[in-house]
């Protein structure tokens, strides 16, 4: 039994790392800008070109994962992103944090993240690959949820460089133990066409980078100063994204005509079964990522509370993952992926409600807690069964694609989320604070100084720091706790919307899972897999 689930745990603990990375990195921004003394806009772009480098190569890991062997591209991944972690943990400056994190660890990424999916698929079948690709959802959203509880717990207590420097223990451990997982997947003897990674990485960045850049530049209409033509640079961004992946593809369609080896079959995309994964993990990723930006930021930002309450503030969601993953588990010997991604994606639209049910000023009720463990509960149901299904609806022989396919979209879910939905709560926090100051009792001359100081929008700030900020710009100190009591409802009022705004994907979702297969998996393994051409 402990040969049987070795592959898993050592892959679990790959995808551990994988994900744990950025969510570190994100609780412990102003303690890295003090100890390398950059800025916060530079660790911004550090964080940005981490998930740009993802984008941009991840169907080139896919495609090298096939010539070189699945196992193999783990490993040397695995290498390249241990090289990257203690290059991150012994930085002396903003630059070398950045090749290290940003572009080593971000190419290692993108060998093992497609690898870890294929070689699951490559080592279990039936129940037991149900029961993998759970434990591999689990790690993700595990580390999603713990990654500030440990990041706050070592940056507050130690240094945030122990967690970098973890990262390769846990790397090396990988490497160790990669003996355990077979790779049976035939390598192909094939050039990589370098004009079709041109496109695939052009065409991503510039998607991904578009919708990254909305909470500063706006969606449509400008925000800033910077605009092109009156508009926001997004719009042209995204569309030029989106122009640039349709030559891909177009590119793909002639190499296959001309008898040579795309870098990814368009095919693959027309298989319902593959595009219903593919598209219920997207979106599951952009819940993810857009719960896990606006409640730390407003524990954090707004109520002034440090990494590692924030994280214990989360915990019940992270239990509840791993619980609802094995119980997820379970109930696919006896129901349909369908059926359970959908019981999922509807305790994601409670969630949603019991959260925004819940909001008070401390965010500190039981009710609070019931919302995250239920929204963990739904992310565990879904953790179990869609990786799965994405990666059992192709042959043996196009695994590293569809695993390549699953990075892609789970790093635009990932993008999404935090786009639109911290987007969402920016713009409320600046709609509602705007309302209530000019509903108030403060003077005229009071409203007009603030609307004019407001006008380009409303920075997130503590609560408690309101009467000094006010204080610094004339105002009394009674009008000064006015001005608070007013940010604090309009802060309340943007994490409600934002609540609001995450059941309303998650009902979306639902549009995609009409997909999903409607019968339980086999009970025994079959050597019969679904191909492209099978599916048309």
């Amino acid at each position: 039994m402990a040969e049987r689930w070795g592959a898993v745990t050592v892959l679990g603990a790959a995808q551990f790392v994988m994900v744990l990375d950025s969510t570190v990195m994100n609780v412990s921004i102003s303690t890295v800008v003090k100890d390398l003394g950059t800025t916060i806009a530079a660790m911004q772009t550090t964080i940005t070109f981490y998930t740009l480098t993802m984008a941009a190569f991840m169907l080139l890991g896919a495609k090298l994962g096939d010539i070189w062997g699945r196992r193999r591209a783990l490993v040397i991944g695995s290498i390249v992103y241990a090289v990257g972690s203690g290059t991150t943990a012994i930085s002396p400056n903003i630059v070398v944090l950045f090749v290290g994190w940003s572009v080593v660890e971000g190419l290692g990424a993108v060998l093992v993240i497609p690898a870890i999916a294929a070689l699951i698929a490559d080592n279990y079948t039936g129940h037991a690959r149900v029961t993998a690709f759970a434990v591999i959802g689990a790690s993700s959203g595990v580390a999603v949820a713990v990654g500030p509880l440990i990041g706050g717990f070592l940056t507050t207590y130690a240094s945030w460089r122990y967690v970098f420097a973890g990262e390769v223990v846990v790397m090396a451990v990988v490497l160790l133990f990669s003996r355990v997982v077979r790779d049976s997947g035939e390598r192909e003897r094939v050039a990589v066409d370098a004009f079709s990674v041109l496109l695939s990485a052009v065409g991503l960045v510039l998607v991904v980078l578009g919708l990254l850049q909305t909470k500063t530049w706006g969606w449509v209409l400008p925000s800033t100063d910077v605009s092109v033509l009156g508009l926001s640079p997004v719009p042209y961004l995204v569309a030029g994204g989106a122009v640039v992946l349709w030559l891909f593809f177009v590119r793909q369609r002639s190499l296959i005509a001309r008898g040579r080896a795309p870098l990814l079959d368009p095919a693959l995309l027309r298989i319902r079964q593959l595009r219903a994964g593919v598209g219920s993990l997207g979106l599951q990723y952009t819940v993810t990522a857009g719960l896990f930006f606006v409640v730390p930021i407003y524990l954090q930002l707004t109520l002034g509370l440090d990494a590692l309450t924030t994280g214990l503030r989360i915990f019940p969601l992270s239990v509840a993952l791993v619980l609802f993953s094995i119980v997820g588990t379970a109930l696919a010997r006896r129901m349909p992926p369908r059926r359970i991604a959908r019981i999922g994606q509807l305790a994601l639209v409670g969630a949603g409600l019991v959260l925004l049910a819940a909001v008070t000023p401390d965010l500190n009720t039981w009710q609070f807690g019931a919302g995250m463990f239920i929204a963990g509960a739904a992310l565990g149901l879904l953790a179990s069964q869609l990786g799965n299904v994405t990666m059992s609806s192709v042959g043996a022989d196009q695994l590293s694609e569809a695993g390549g396919i699953q990075g892609v979209f789970q790093n635009l879910g990932s993008s999404l989320g935090t786009a639109l939905v911290g987007s969402v709560m920016i713009a409320a926090l600046a709609t509602s604070f705007a309302a209530n100051v000019a509903a108030s009792e403060l003077p005229q001359d009071v409203q007009t100084q603030v609307q004019q100081e407001s006008s380009n929008g409303v920075g997130v700030v503590a609560v408690a720091d309101v009467p000094r900020i006010a204080s610094e710009h004339g105002l009394s100190e009674q009008d000064s706790a006015t001005l608070q009591h007013l940010y604090s409802d309009s802060q309340l009022s943007a994490l409600r919307l934002s609540f609001v705004t995450i059941a309303l994907i998650s009902c979306a979702a639902l549009f995609f899972s009409r997909n999903l297969p409607k019968t339980v998996p086999e009970a025994e393994p079959t050597e019969k897999r679904q191909s492209p051409s099978a599916s048309l």
